[in-house]
């Protein structure tokens, strides 16, 4: 019976989001420069190669012109949808051409 205790493995803790602290990082390997607001901020520059940081308060709208009048995704950018990117859990996922956000 002791035996049959020790087989049984406890219940694992609840996973921590290892991100929860620093955010996910974006790299902009899209070949475009572009630009975004965050949570309604100022129209910035994203340089292509460069890298933002999103928290989990942020929500980050890409566009294609320096006005930020035409969005580049039409998803904006969560702290959610980005970590739901990370499949290594590395918290760094990369915008490619397109619109198309993956994992780095």
């Amino acid at each position: 019976m002791a035996l049959a205790l020790i087989a049984v493995p406890a219940s694992a803790p609840a996973q921590e989001d290892a991100c929860a602290q620093g955010g996910v990082f974006i790299g902009n390997q899209s070949g475009l420069d572009m630009w975004y607001t965050r949570n309604g901020g100022p129209c910035t520059i994203w340089s292509r190669g460069h890298i933002l940081n999103a928290k989990s308060e942020d929500t980050i709208v890409l566009y294609r012109d320096m006005t930020c009048q035409t969005e580049y995704c039409p998803r904006n950018l969560t702290y959610d949808f980005l970590k739901s990117l990370d499949t290594n859990q590395n918290c760094r996922v990369r915008m490619l051409p397109s619109c198309n956000p993956a994992d780095m």
